[in-house]
């Protein structure tokens, strides 16, 4: 029989397609990638998702809790994937963030590829193609391409100051919605937005008190930093997540669309051939002119980026690792596939 198109419509299944095991692997390599890819600048959790077929689930799973309709398969994804995603950060941050900053074009070689694989799984799900599908997609590259080119201009950072609630409440909605949107990356919203800084160093200095246990310390970045960008966070992930889906049920191709365009974008702001240098004394840096004392304190993966001339065997060993990614994410996406098979023993919640 002639195979069809699978659109996107049966790719937001309705409780009962799916088995519990199948959604289990898939929720935790994905989950397991949703982390990694939060751990690194420019790499979207939702790609990783999209990339695995994980996300339509995903989206469904967070739409169906948050309208308090709690479907068996809707929890096993959501459970699957935020716990491999928590075990991937917790367990691996130190490893991939001196992997980044040390051998940044072999990292960034492998990411494009895990990223470029997710572009067959989406096609999958919007062919065949119309002018609104491409139309979709030019916008969704373009989106991209622009946050790529803001965050190497250094904007956002310059300002790198203080958040503020309002504007640390916007931080956690857009950092949630680089959660959920494939392609799109905490890192660069945050960043344009001026947020990094004064996020980070909130949390680092929530961690600190936990750990010594100091409730006095513990109070100001709690409540200046860490409650505002949760809220954010949780606003962000219940629109995002609902509107995608009420999107994807009405306006199928344009959103598959723009989703294809987020997903080839992402690897704009990804070229290898960089690495971090260490300032010169006089240097600005981030809105700061750099001295021997401020050179001293910082630390590498701090260092601004530049393109480098790479040799032939940086050429071919970063072709060789885009495609040893995409091969990566198109076998994980063809494992995790549902067939008929799966939807004749499913659960039915």
């Amino acid at each position: 029989m002639p195979t069809t198109p699978t659109p996107a419509s049966d790719v937001l299944p309705s409780a009962n397609e799916a088995s519990v095991p199948s959604l289990v692997t898939r929720g935790l390599v994905g989950g397991t990638f949703m982390g990694l890819a939060n751990l690194v600048p420019g790499i979207s959790g939702g790609t990783m998702l999209l990339a695995v077929g994980i996300y339509p689930r995903f989206i469904q799973a967070i739409a169906d809790v948050t309208t308090l309709r709690f479907r068996l398969p809707s929890m096993v994804t959501l459970a699957s994937v935020a716990l491999a995603a928590a075990l991937a950060i917790g367990l691996l941050a130190g490893v991939v963030k001196d992997l980044v900053v040390f051998h940044r074009w072999v990292m960034y070689s492998l990411f494009i590829g895990l990223t470029l694989g997710g572009v067959p799984v989406v096609w999958r799900m919007a062919r065949p193609a119309n002018r609104s599908l491409w139309a979709g997609a030019i916008a969704g590259f373009l989106v991209m391409a622009a946050l790529a080119v803001a965050q190497s201009s250094g904007m956002g950072e310059s300002g790198g100051g203080e958040g503020g609630w309002l504007g640390l409440f916007v931080a956690g909605v857009a950092g949630a919605s680089a959660m959920i949107l494939p392609g799109v990356s905490g890192g660069y919203l945050l960043l344009v937005l001026g947020q990094y800084v004064a996020i980070l160093s909130g949390i680092e200095a929530f961690v600190h008190a936990l750990k010594d246990r100091d409730m006095a310390a513990l109070w100001e970045p709690l409540v200046g930093v860490v409650l505002p960008v949760g809220l954010g966070v949780i606003v962000g992930v219940i629109v995002v997540s609902n509107l995608l889906k009420v999107l994807l049920a009405r306006y199928e191709k344009p959103t598959l669309g723009v989703l294809l365009g987020l997903l080839v974008g992402a690897v704009v702001g990804l070229w290898p051939f960089q690495h971090g240098v260490q300032p010169a004394v006089g240097a600005l840096v981030k809105g700061r002119i750099m001295t021997a004392e401020l050179i001293a304190q910082m630390a590498p993966s701090k260092y601004p980026t530049e393109v480098f001339g790479p040799d032939a065997v940086q050429i071919a060993s970063a072709i060789g690792l885009i495609a040893l990614g995409f091969a990566i994410t198109v076998l994980i996406a063809r494992l995790g596939r549902e067939t008929p098979a799966n939807a004749e023993t499913a659960v039915d919640a």
